[in-house]
């Protein structure tokens, strides 16, 4: 099995299943992943002079030393015939490098701006995208001061030296990391940047401490020159070419964007993972390249493949003497003496992000075949190249990137190149290689991440701005509710809407927004206030019945009120009259959080309860699977004695009142066995219902009862339950009769409540709801597939509006050995505003401990019974769509059994009418709900956004991550309707079409061989691959059904703090651990490459926290981590770490609690030793890369958009 091609890991959201830590998919060791899934995308059948891939250039090592760079160079099968495989290029002996003294006559370069001289190359221009070039893999590029890091980048422990040869495809090792070269600092943490950031890949190592010494790209500006930096005979060379063009940003009016130029005829094939740079400029001309290499400025030698080799987008055989993958056991490198040149960062203008608005165009105008090279620019042509100048492979300024060929060994990508694995034909005096993209140029998510936080995270976010988009959800900052609400409560898609509905469907940008009304706050942030009006109630609009807000107006000296949101005028009550100031405030306007804030609570009267009655407070009721295989597993044991303590954590308002909530107990296998534990028995009494299909609750009084009063008979209850069925034989259980037990209970009971259902097989008792297996790999990848993620009985959708109209919400908890039917199982919970947890192949000895916090946070977590949620918004828009965990019986109203903190209701708008500019758009959501303590509130959320009628303001104050948020969910909505390849389709034709209009309308003209992109969403395209690539929409052969359906349902309710780290973990270099720091190290890029043998990282994706160990990580780490020095001694079924007594450990350890708790469930630690068989789930997270099921890498999917935008745009 490839090394990078990363199987998708049934279990990373269930447990481990029996096997090796658990997981016994076939072949994990490799059989089980054919070479190549079906390709995603159709292969791209461009000419034949279309790109070939050109082999890996091997200055990419990976991260700070190590094996070559698996994910180098992939094919882009994702789009092709997925067959390629990648692995570890094999080794070969250094290229030459080019003559220099060719000239350099680069062809007609499309720049967006004007073009500083050539000595600006080395400038430090204030840069949207820095590029680093392969060949100097590590040296940092930023256009700011190096990270607090340091400069330089990431520790290699050792340095892979620059390989080359002739392409000699071997067949690529099995692990890569092994065959890494010792030294060469990776690429990794070389990440060359996006706009001005230090550099982030990760805190630079100690060994190359060389500030940014690459020229970044320019942008419009002075820039000021900056010396060569010193020859030395170990330093990487570095200037840029001289006949680059500097990448150039024009002014333009709409916001700042990033153009990269990434290779993209129209017409073509697909394409490989990033090349490694060749000699030639990155920035193709309309035709073909020069051959020449351009002067290079005096540094050291660095190998370059010769000049000759063909385009690497050609799908004829490669030259022989084309790229040098890297070799393994290559002589490290001395630590670059000579490259300390002043740091670029701080000199040139503004950057683009921050400037005026810019257009940096990064340009590769890729070869277009057939079209006759263009003129030479003037500003092009530098001097000639010199003979004698030591070569640092050009950098197109503008180009999203060096080249870097595939790896060699690789099954052909896509028909017409079919040598990939084959030898090299002779080198062929094809025209020279095209470029392709270079991972360090293009948009880093973890620079972004950064930049928001040095920008953003130092003062506190103040909501009173109208349209002003908050900080990313990555940033740490304080809110300061001014009158708008916090965007811990609502984040918006874009917070400048289309004034009219023809500018939305042009731009395509969904209008939407993530209400999660009951957010938990920060210790440092108020809670909304409580305003209570008595028995008058809320003051609201006649006519549209919204709520009291900021955006009311007072009129007639405080009579009467205009509403924001209809216009309509109401008389104010004579108890809530105040004076007006002379600006037209209410005297009272900061007394009172209704007029002043954005969210706040409203006590509700007896008209807003339901039948006109005060409610009664909730109940909670365990029922409890008590079959053979729950019994056996350990669970029914786990839960009756956690539950114990737990009751003594009920939610409560005032943690000093005890809860008022009442409890109740049903344990369950093909029949139910009702408890009474009335405070008054001495032992509890069962009563068995086995008449399930007409299901009743046995006994009214003593079923739910106080739990300080009953304490000892629900002891006693709870110690007896296992003893009771401790040799059961039962393997059959029932379901549906379960949840109408409980349903029963609470109408009974007359209140609303949850009902906790633990439970651990497919139910084919025979009783209402009974199912039967229907699990069917041979449908998934059909037109059939769909049924898959639809109820197998519509028995559940009605079991799911009744619970709903009682306030009966559900919360599952499965332990399931094989398939249950997650997709049917979970329509209750769904329905009625529940979760589902799943615990596949659940062992007491290691999920324990996440199954019980997972309970008491379910169980202690604040929330809301019997909810009813209506946005309103004003003239122009309306609420059209809903999506997360709810019922609706109509088109307005959210209907929630249950309102947890972590829930999220996503609201998408459309227009009907025009909106202005001057007055914005509002929207105002109010939820009304019982409290845990019986009362009935509302709570309001307010928010204004802008309005703009010109597109560039639009794009100005998009929020990805929201986006993103909202296309997931859109998207996993609909793979219960449509094919998933349709989905897919739809998903990436949105994409392009919004980049699309962003280029056509808001961009500067530019060749079309340059990808631009809208400075706030350059991430667009890495974060949608993510989602294309995810389990629900790309399954690999391992992952079941019932995985795909438990994720489905999990993200139709996450908050974007939860999306964004779902579908982009967070990976953390443990070896930059500063201890004495409370700040962690920066994260590096979710990419194999970015790892370092030597290294020890920390992934989390808000599900699962993987611990992965380096092969070669020091043994003074290992010592203080795990206490053994040895790699081979490490247990890679540690669920937890042992608590040490160094700092590393506190420290470490510190970090996970503190990554768990900011997660709203328990991840449980995996530890993953490089190269150990667990290491292809942990694989499946580093979603840069390929993935094994298809997925392209993010590479090669910015080249597939760029091709669709090209073709939107043509």
């Amino acid at each position: 099995m490839n090394v990078n091609q990363q199987p998708h890991m049934a279990s990373p959201y269930g447990q481990p299943q029996p096997g090796y830590q658990g997981y016994p998919q076939p072949g994990y060791g490799g059989g089980h992943v054919p070479s190549g899934y079906p390709a995603q995308y159709a292969p791209y059948n461009g000419p034949g002079s279309a790109y070939q891939q050109g082999p890996p250039q091997g200055m990419r090592g990976p991260p700070t030393s190590g094996a070559p760079p698996v994910s180098g160079a992939q094919s882009y099968s994702q789009f092709g015939q997925g067959e390629t495989q990648n692995g570890p290029p094999p080794m070969g002996a250094p290229p030459q490098r080019p003559p220099v003294s060719q000239t350099y006559t680069p062809g007609a370069v499309n720049l967006s701006g004007p073009q500083p001289p050539f000595s600006q190359q080395f400038g430090a221009p204030p840069v949207s995208m820095q590029q680093m070039t392969n060949q100097m893999a590590s040296m940092q590029v930023g256009s700011t001061a190096p990270s607090p890091a340091g400069p330089g980048y990431a520790p290699p422990s050792v340095s892979q030296a620059a390989m080359s040869a002739p392409y000699t495809p071997a067949a690529p090792p099995s692990f890569p990391p092994t065959s890494a070269a010792p030294s060469q600092p990776p690429p990794t943490e070389a990440v060359a940047r996006p706009p001005p950031q230090s550099y982030y890949g990760a805190p630079p190592p100690a060994q190359q401490p060389f500030p940014n010494a690459v020229p970044p790209f320019s942008s419009t500006g002075p820039t000021q020159p900056q010396a060569p930096p010193p020859v030395s005979p170990q330093s990487f060379p570095q200037a840029p070419p001289v006949s680059q063009p500097p990448f150039s940003t024009a002014q333009v009016p709409p916001g700042p964007t990033q153009s990269y130029g990434g290779p993209l005829p129209p017409t073509q094939p697909s394409f490989s993972r990033p090349l490694l740079p060749t000699s030639q400029p990155s920035t193709f001309p309309a035709g073909p390249p020069p051959t020449s290499t351009p002067s290079q400025l005096p540094g050291v030698m660095q190998p370059q493949p010769p000049v000759s080799q063909p385009s690497p987008y050609h799908s004829g055989p490669h030259p022989t003497s084309t790229g040098f993958p890297p070799q393994v056991g290559a002589p490290p490198r001395p630590p670059f003496a000579g490259m300390q040149g002043p740091p670029m960062a701080p000199q040139g203008p503004p950057l683009a992000s921050q400037g005026p608005p810019m257009v940096q165009a990064n340009h590769v105008p890729p070869t277009q075949p057939g079209m006759p090279p263009g003129p030479i620019s003037a500003s092009m042509s530098g001097p000639p190249p010199q003979p004698g100048m030591q070569g640092y492979p050009p950098q197109q300024n503008g180009a999203f990137g060096q080249v870097r060929g595939p790896q060699p060994g690789y099954t052909g990508p896509y028909p017409g190149q079919p040598n990939y694995g084959a030898p090299p034909a002779a080198p062929a005096p094809a025209p020279p290689a095209t470029k392709r993209l270079d991972p360090d140029s293009v948009p880093s998510p973890i620079q972004v991440i950064e930049d928001d936080k040095a920008n953003k995270g130092s003062e506190p976010f103040t909501t009173g701005v109208r349209g002003q988009a908050p900080p990313l959800v990555t940033t740490k900052f304080q809110v300061k509710d001014q009158g708008n609400a916090s965007p811990r409560y609502i984040r918006c898609t874009a917070y400048n809407m289309p004034c009219n509905s023809d500018m939305a469907k042009q731009s395509q940008v969904p209008l939407a927004a993530v209400i999660k009304p009951l957010a938990p706050l920060p210790p440092d942030e108020t809670p909304p206030y409580l305003v209570d009006h008595g028995e008058s109630g809320p003051i609201r609009c006649n006519r549209c019945k919204a709520y009291m807000c900021p955006y009311m107006q007072f009129i007639e000296g405080g009579r009467r009120f205009q509403c924001g949101f209809c216009s309509c005028v109401t008389e104010v009550p004579p108890h809530y009259f105040q004076h007006l100031d002379h600006t037209g405030k209410r005297v009272d306007c900061y007394d009172r959080p209704e007029l002043s804030m954005g969210s706040y609570e409203f006590m509700a009267t007896v008209d807003y309860c339901k039948n006109n009655k005060i409610p009664q407070p909730p109940a909670f009721i365990f029922l409890i699977d008590v079959s053979y295989n729950a019994v056996k597993n350990g669970m029914v044991g786990i839960v009756c004695q956690e539950l114990k303590t737990l009751l003594d954590y009920l939610p409560r308002e005032n943690p000093d009142v005890e809860s008022n909530i009442r409890v109740g107990f049903v344990t369950y296998n093909k029949v139910l066995h009702f408890y009474n534990v009335k405070a008054s028995l001495a032992q509890p009494q069962m009563m068995v219902v086995s008449d399930v299909a007409d299901m009743f609750v046995p006994l009214l009084d003593g079923f739910l009862v106080n739990v300080s009063e009953s304490r000892v008979v629900i002891e006693s209850l709870l110690d007896q339950i296992p003893e009771m069925f401790a040799d059961t034989r039962e393997t059959e259980t029932v379901f549906g009769p379960v949840i109408q037990a409980g349903l029963e209970a609470l109408k009974a009971a007359d209140c609303a409540g949850k009902l906790f259902v633990f439970h651990s097989s497919l139910p084919i008792a025979e009783a209402p709801g009974k199912l039967k297996n229907r699990e069917d790999k041979k449908l998934v990848g059909t037109d059939k597939e769909k049924s898959l993620f639809q109820p197998q009985v519509s028995f559940y959708n009605t079991l799911a509006k009744e619970c709903v109209v009682q306030g009966c919400c559900v919360d599952l908890f499965l332990f399931p050995n094989q398939y249950v039917d997650v997709a049917t199982l979970g329509v209750v919970p769904t329905s009625t505003g529940g979760s589902i947890y799943k615990y596949t192949y659940f062992q007491a000895s290691s999920d324990q401990e996440r199954f019980l916090n997972d309970l008491r946070r379910d169980v202690q977590k604040p929330m809301g019974f019997d909810a009813v949620m209506r946005v309103r918004t004003s003239t122009g828009i309306r609420a059209t769509d809903f999506f997360g965990s709810f019922y609706m019986s109509n088109t307005t109203d959210v209907e929630l059994a249950g309102l947890d903190c972590d829930k999220t209701v996503t609201v998408e708008f459309r227009h009907d009418d025009k909106l202005s500019e001057e007055t914005g758009a509002l929207m105002q959501c109010a939820v009304l709900y019982t409290s845990c303590s019986g009362q009935r509130r509302l709570r309001i959320h307010n928010m204004a956004v802008n309005c703009c009628s010109q597109l560039a303001d639009l794009y100005r104050n998009c929020e990805t991550d929201t986006v993103i948020n909202f296309f997931a969910k859109y998207a996993y909505r609909s793979v219960l309707s449509s094919p998933i390849k349709n989905v897919r389709d739809s998903l990436v034709n949105q994409c392009a079409q919004i980049l699309a209009c962003y280029r056509k309308n808001c961009a500067s003209p530019s060749s079309a061989g340059q990808l631009i992109l809208p400075e706030c969403m350059k991430l667009l395209p890495v974060y949608l691959n993510c989602v294309l690539k995810s389990d629900v929409l790309q399954p690999g052969a391992d992952i079941s059904l019932d995985d795909r359906a438990y994720l489905r349902q999990l993200v139709s309710t996450m908050d974007v703090s939860e999306s964004h780290v779902f579908f982009y973990p967070r990976l953390l270099p443990l070896q930059k651990l500063d201890v004495e720091s409370i700040s962690l190290p920066v994260a590096v890029r979710d990419s194999e490459e970015r790892l370092s043998r030597g290294g020890v990282y920390l992934l989390e994706n808000g599900l699962n926290i993987f611990l992965w160990v380096g092969v070669n990580a020091q043994q003074e780490l290992l010592q203080n981590i795990f206490g053994t020095p040895a790699f081979g001694q490490i247990d890679p079924n540690m669920t937890s770490l042992p608590a040490l007594d160094n700092p590393f450990s506190k420290r470490l350890r510190e970090i996970i609690e503190s990554v768990r708790a900011q997660r709203s469930r328990y991840m449980k630690l995996m530890v993953v030793k490089q190269e150990d068989k667990l290491e292809l789930i942990f694989k499946h997270f580093l979603v840069e890369d390929k993935s094994n099921n298809g997925g392209a890498s993010y590479v090669d999917f910015l080249c597939h958009m760029h091709k669709e935008i090209r073709q939107l745009l043509s």
